[in-house]
């Protein structure tokens, strides 16, 4: 595969304003080429999330997405900025895509440049084993309530204030047993708001985490007692995104730009 050019695009997702919301790159390619050069491409350049894409037919595509440190099984942000991509540079002639990863199949929307993906829910259940740790991790002493699935912690905190206020200690929190901790609250602009955590994958914080909203979707469902919501992810960049819980899919809607297309080799 040495000396093959690859198509790059880096994607701003979940805004419309440049160096806001998250960074992903999308890069096009005609076959995979090994798992080892994918992650050496995605350790190179070092962004929290690369969606490499292969197109299968005119509205379907396969991706995979790589932090610079593993291989991710579902990437919100980068999924979004590649579907992004595939409409605004014309590699289909439909508004809608199919999507084939490695557990799945998931539907993009292009609605006027917003984006809408169909994600499976996430459901989460209370966990209290590593409450002090979580504690010492977030320096904080109050803790509404914590839970997680497989592989992420959702803690809610009191307030949005204390949610954007965290400087956690992210050696703690990568000696954890899971992938990432999610921090949340309720809001009054926002129905919730949030920061994401994940060192142990070589992010430190995401600046806004689809995947995570698919546990928080259903998270804030039980709490607020509803299936449509508003939310603000509080990292320096920000982000915002709507959520919609429709039976076992959550569905994310956002905004995306694209703030640099160019060509390299490997």
């Amino acid at each position: 595969m040495g000396g093959s050019s690859f198509e790059f695009l880096l994607v701003d997702a979940f805004t419309d304003v440049y160096c806001k919301g998250n960074p992903a790159a999308v890069c096009f390619l005609k076959e995979y080429p090994g798992q080892d050069l994918l992650q050496a491409i995605a350790k190179f350049h070092n962004w929290s999330e690369i969606s490499f894409v292969k197109q299968l037919d005119d509205n379907e595509f396969q991706m995979r997405w790589f932090s610079p440190n593993d291989e991710v099984p579902l990437c919100g942000h980068a999924t979004l900025a590649a579907s992004f991509a595939i409409f605004q540079t014309k590699k289909t002639t439909s508004n809608d895509i199919i999507i084939h990863y490695n557990s799945g199949i998931l539907k993009a929307t292009n609605h006027n440049q917003l984006i809408t993906l169909n994600f499976p829910t996430k459901p989460t259940y209370p966990c209290n084993k590593d409450s002090r740790i979580i504690k010492k991790a977030l320096n904080i002493e109050k803790i509404i309530n914590i839970e997680r699935d497989d592989l992420v912690y959702v803690v809610e905190l009191q307030d949005p204030k204390t949610v954007k206020g965290l400087d956690p200690n992210l050696s703690l929190i990568s000696q954890l047993d899971c992938r990432a901790v999610a921090v949340t609250a309720k809001g009054s602009n926002y129905d919730f708001h949030s920061r994401y955590f994940a060192p142990k994958v070589g992010i430190n914080e995401d600046p806004v985490c689809g995947s995570m909203h698919c546990r928080l979707a259903y998270y804030w469902s039980r709490k607020l007692n509803k299936t449509q919501f508003k939310a603000f992810q509080e990292s320096k960049r920000t982000g915002q995104l709507d959520v919609r819980i429709v039976e076992d899919s959550v569905y994310l809607t956002g905004n995306a730009v694209i703030v640099a297309r160019f060509k390299t080799r490997y």
